[in-house]
């Protein structure tokens, strides 16, 4: 009989280990995923912006070995990502696939003129850059203008910057419902353990001895959880690189670095500290207070 009570006692003991640990697997895997959203919102936004065509319409007379050395010098600016010369004739070619219509064919001209298609680097992306930049390319004698649609432009900056920052909201407030849930858990184990922890104070175990193995297995609990935490995330962005490598490359080393770190550190850190504390509230206690 003893025996048997003495399984039974080790197989709750295991449980709640194990139904511990799953909880904070899905809490760290939680603020695994706020975490890579998070830095990975500026690669989202970076392509965004450095997908917006600005047009450098060129004059009617201008030559051809004029328009590319223009392309050569628009090229070497630091604030272009890339630029394609678009000739009379693939303009020409654009403007039906878009129409449906072959209305050109009526015309004795073809009245579009050459341009060349600049696409900005992130950081220039902006209206205010965006003002400076038309000025000083508007400069080149053979420019007639350069097109851009304004307001579209400082609607999606404007949005780009407001969905970061709620991006930014949401991750905080994620973050700390998930550390009050996994301290939360913590607090319960330990709980249940309460009276191990004043017997043990009352024949004359220190503080610390008593803290150790609680601290300990809360260590290592929440490496474990970290790393299974970890093996989902991977899954993760396994599935979302298949399926979304054209707008975002997952397989950034330094998002990666950041989002397991931070995945390890919170683990291990929240853990500790919750361990600590709440063994301390109890260790505080008197004996009858254990019954409330």
């Amino acid at each position: 009989m003893a025996k048997k009570h003495h399984n039974r006692y080790w197989l709750r003991i295991i449980n709640s280990y194990i139904t511990t640990t799953f909880s904070i697997t899905l809490l760290l895997f939680l603020l695994g995923l706020v975490a890579l959203l998070y830095l990975s919102s500026a690669q989202i936004s970076n392509y965004v912006k450095e997908n917006i065509s600005f047009s450098v319409f060129i004059k009617e007379d201008a030559k051809e070995p004029d328009i590319l050395k223009l392309q050569k010098l628009i090229d070497a600016k630091p604030y272009v990502k890339s630029t394609n010369y678009i000739t009379k004739d693939m303009a020409a070619e654009q403007l039906k696939k878009d129409l449906g219509e072959s209305f050109l064919e009526m015309l004795t001209e073809n009245p579009l003129p050459p341009s060349i298609e600049v696409k900005y680097k992130a950081e220039y992306a902006n209206p205010d850059s965006i003002k400076k930049i038309e000025k000083e390319i508007s400069q080149f004698p053979i420019v007639e203008e350069m097109y851009y649609q304004k307001d579209l432009l400082y609607v999606i900056y404007k949005n780009l910057n407001t969905i970061s920052f709620f991006i930014l909201i949401i991750s905080i407030f994620l973050l700390v419902v998930a550390v009050a849930l996994i301290n939360n858990t913590i607090r319960l184990l330990i709980y249940s353990k309460r009276f191990i922890i004043k017997s043990m104070q009352l024949v004359g175990a220190t503080k610390n001895f008593i803290r150790m193995p609680f601290i300990l297995k809360s260590f290592y609990q929440g490496i474990i959880s970290s790393l299974i935490a970890i093996a989902l995330i991977s899954a993760v962005i396994f599935y979302l690189q298949n399926n979304l490598s054209d707008i975002i490359n997952f397989y950034d080393f330094k998002t990666l670095g950041a989002t397991f770190g931070f995945i390890i550190l919170s683990g291990m850190f929240i853990t500790l500290v919750s361990s600590f504390f709440a063994v301390n509230r109890y260790l505080r206690l008197r004996t009858s207070e254990l019954y409330f």
